[in-house]
Formats: structure tokens, C-alpha cells, sequence
């Protein structure tokens, strides 16, 4: 059984091809938790067309890819989250059997290939999901008016409410007949119109309201209607709890305290370094220090409370940066000694660090990190 048509015909669904996350969807997810980011958009665009959405689980680009994939209610609260935006969220495994090896055929939305104009052969996105889901989609180009900024611009970004509109009759109808390319499906070279009951996109990452990366900005529609809602499991709060409090040396006798988290992202921010040397590039030790030293001060006079103890998140990998950072009395989680990976997994190590991050009393990240831009919202 595909979606829900055999069960519930009236339930009108939005899915989306999640590539990557944590990440968290938000965006995914609001979860790489870049594409928490991207879970974020599919729930909000479901909201606003009052939709069911069906939500993929994670897919490991960004860590190694031989991690399996990731249920999202086993990280986020699904129920949590439900009852405060005020709809109802599926997962794919509660709409299709995981082990069901029945390839459904479906026509969607491709957004992907509408902003991708500037390329000289512009394709919809590809998502290693739709192999896992057993799904052959046949793809439909979404009209070039859905992008968000002037098509002589280039940019990837999308509106909102325009891919809404798509998942109304009068704009579906009228979008259809402007003979958009569609492309057959890859197994059963079949050719679809995008499906009227289950209103599905390739790539949701890079959708706003009103301006581009609006992620970082107040209003985001996505973070404000979806995203603040999004809260950790019971059980990986406690994991993460555990991992911070052993970081810390905090005695089991006594209550975990206020911390400064600090996430600083240099792996693959190296490549906007553009030849410039890399300790002249990022932020050095005794900056970040200097901001950590603020946001202290901070909260001593706002809360009167004192967090002294730091927290480092970091995909840094040399070991004398790492020693300058114990130099300064801060700490991180030794994932190794913990042996985190073989009890728990792959993917709690980038969990973990999302929610250490997140429950700081205070927050200094990287600029341009989606990481860094959730965390810094959450805390």
C-alpha cells in the first residue's frame, strides 16, 4: 500500500524527497540539522495548505554514509510537535511497509529544475530516499513562477506560497496546461501528471516567505510556526544529559549546570576560504573566547546566574587546536572514550552535539552554519 489512499481516501498528504539531514530536517527537518531545517519547510507548506505531511527518515550524507537511516520520531516528538502546530504528522513508515518491495508509481513537483535554470541542463533533484521508499517518480517542472527572486537572478530559493498554490485545484489546472516538461520514470518510464491526492516536491531546502536564507531572520514563517515546536525525545535528551554531565565532571549527586555551548564549523566552511590562509580565515581561539566571555557576562546580570562551564561542539581535526581549547578550561564530549558510536550508533554523535548545543544557557556558533543558526534559536 502507497501513502494512504486505501485506507483513509479523504487524507490529503505533501511528502518530499529528503536527501541528507540531520535535520533535523528543520528543516528537513528545520535536522545534517540542516535538514532539520528542510522537515521544518515540508511541515509548514502541510500547514498552510492543510495538508498531512509524510515525513522520511534521515539519510546520511553529511556523516558516514554506511549509517542507516534515521526515524524521525525517534529524535523529534512527534506527538509533542503535533499537538502544538495542530495537525496531524505521518512518518513514512506508518504509510508504507519498509520492507514492502512493491515500486509505486507517482508524478510530482520537481522545484529543483525550475530555480536550476541557469544551468545548462537543469534536472530535478535526486534523493537515494525514493530508492529506499521503492518509489518511481515521474517528475513535472513547476512553473518558473514559483522561484522567489527574478529569474535573472540566479538563486536557488522558492516561495512558499507559490509551491501552496500548486496543491489547489485552479493553480494545479492552470499550471498544467502550460505543457510543463515532465520527465517518465526512471523504472517504469512512465509519464505522470504531478498527483492531485498526494502533493509531493523533490527539494525543499531552499524555500522562504518574503527573503532569501530568511532562516536567520525573526519572522521566518518556518521557525515560527513549526520549528520552535520541534523538541528532542525523552530518551535523547537523557543520552545527551548523560554525555554532557560526564564532559563536565559533574558528580551524580548534583543537578547539571548552566553551560556556554559552543559549535564552530571548519570542515567543509574551508572551501569559502578561498585560498585566504585557514588562521586567518576563521575566527581564532581567543576571539571565540572573547564572545564566550560576553555572553557570560551576560547572563550573570540578565539571570544573576553563573555559567562557567564551556561546552565545544567542533568537526575540527587537529589535535593542537583541540589542546588549545582545554588550555582554556573548556571541555567537549570524548565520543571515543565514551564508545558512543558502538553502543548507540553512528548518528548520536551528531544528535548529541545538536542537543548540548541546544540546551545551553548561552550559545556562540559559526555564522552561515544552519547548526549553528538552530542551536542559537533554541537556546
Amino acid at each position: 500500500m502507497f501513502c494512504s489512499k486505501g485506507r483513509k481516501p479523504s487524507l490529503r498528504t505533501i511528502c518530499v524527497a529528503l536527501t541528507a539531514v540531520f535535520l533535523l530536517t528543520f528543516a528537513t527537518l528545520s535536522l545534517n540539522p540542516s535538514r532539520y531545517r528542510l522537515g521544518g519547510n515540508l511541515i509548514y507548506l502541510a500547514l498552510i495548505t492543510e495538508r498531512v505531511p509524510i515525513i522520511p527518515k534521515f539519510l546520511s550524507t553529511h556523516i558516514d554514509p554506511s549509517a542507516p537511516p534515521f526515524v524521525f520520531g525517534d529524535v523529534i516528538d512527534v506527538p509533542r510537535l503535533s499537538r502544538a502546530i495542530g495537525i496531524h504528522l505521518l512518518q513514512w513508515h506508518e504509510v508504507k511497509d519498509p520492507e514492502s518491495q512493491v515500486i509505486d508509481d507517482l508524478g510530482c513537483w520537481s522545484v529543483w529544475e525550475t530555480v536550476q535554470q541557469h544551468k545548462e541542463i537543469p534536472e530535478p533533484r535526486r534523493s537515494p530516499s525514493l530508492n529506499l521508499l521503492k518509489l518511481d517518480i515521474s517528475w513535472t517542472r513547476t512553473p518558473a513562477w514559483v522561484e522567489l527572486t527574478s529569474p535573472s537572478k540566479q538563486d536557488n530559493h522558492a516561495s512558499f506560497w507559490s509551491l501552496a498554490s500548486l496543491g489547489f485545484p485552479e493553480a494545479r489546472s492552470s499550471s498544467l496546461q502550460l505543457s510543463p516538461t515532465n520527465d517518465p520514470s526512471p523504472h517504469h518510464q512512465v509519464s505522470l501528471p504531478p498527483d492531485d491526492h498526494v502533493l509531493c516536491f523533490d527539494f525543499l531546502y531552499y524555500v522562504s516567505a518574503h527573503h532569501t536564507w530568511e532562516r536567520e531572520l525573526d519572522y521566518s514563517p518556518a521557525w515560527r510556526f513549526v520549528g520552535q515546536h520541534m523538541r528532542w525525545t525523552a530518551r535523547m535528551e537523557r543520552i545527551a544529559d548523560t554525555h554532557a554531565r560526564r564532559a563536565m565532571n559533574v558528580p551524580v549527586t548534583e543537578p547539571t549546570p548552566p553551560y556556554v555551548s559552543i559549535h564552530i564549523r571548519h570542515g567543509d566552511f574551508r572551501e569559502q576560504c578561498e585560498g585566504v590562509p585557514v588562521d586567518q580565515c576563521f575566527a581564532s581561539l581567543s576571539v571565540i573566547a572573547r564572545r564566550v566571555s560576553e555572553v557570560q557576562d551576560e547572563f550573570r546580570t540578565r539571570k544573576g546566574i553563573e555559567a562557567t562551564h564551556v561546552v565545544m561542539t567542533s568537526d575540527e581535526n587537529d589535535p593542537e587546536w583541540w589542546a588549545d581549547v582545554r588550555a582554556l578550561g573548556w571541555t567537549w564530549v570524548d565520543y571515543a572514550a565514551e564508545q558512543t558510536e558502538e553502543i548507540y550508533g553512528k548518528w548520536y554523535l551528531v544528535f548529541i552535539d545538536a542537543i548540548i548545543q541546544s540546551n545551553g544557557a548561552g550559545f556562540v556558533g559559526t555564522r552561515g552554519s544552519t547548526m549553528s543558526t538552530l542551536a542559537s534559536r533554541r537556546v
